[in-house]
């Protein structure tokens, strides 16, 4: 346990960061599943705007430094191609 009052509150301060942090985490794989949810049920159209969508949420994320921004456009880079595959 934290002794000093400095070092209680920089215990407070990273608990509400981490679960700042991990809505957040959880918002990028909700961002990426919905994509892969509209693939699957074979709607191009569909599945194009899920991902412009997607995309921004994607970027908005990485720009905070929650995931890495070549992980984002990893990730990105993939859902595109699976949804121009589509036929």
């Amino acid at each position: 346990m934290a002794n000093t009052a400095q070092a209680r509150k920089r215990a407070r301060q990273a608990t509400k960061a981490n679960a700042h942090n991990s809505a957040l985490r959880s918002k990028f794989r909700t961002a990426i599943k919905a994509v892969r949810k509209a693939i699957d049920a074979g709607d191009k159209a569909a599945a194009a705007e899920i991902l412009k969508a997607s995309a921004k949420t994607l970027d908005i994320i990485s720009d905070k430094k929650i995931v890495h921004k070549n992980k984002a456009a990893r990730h990105k880079s993939r859902l595109a191609a699976a949804v121009k595959a589509m036929a």
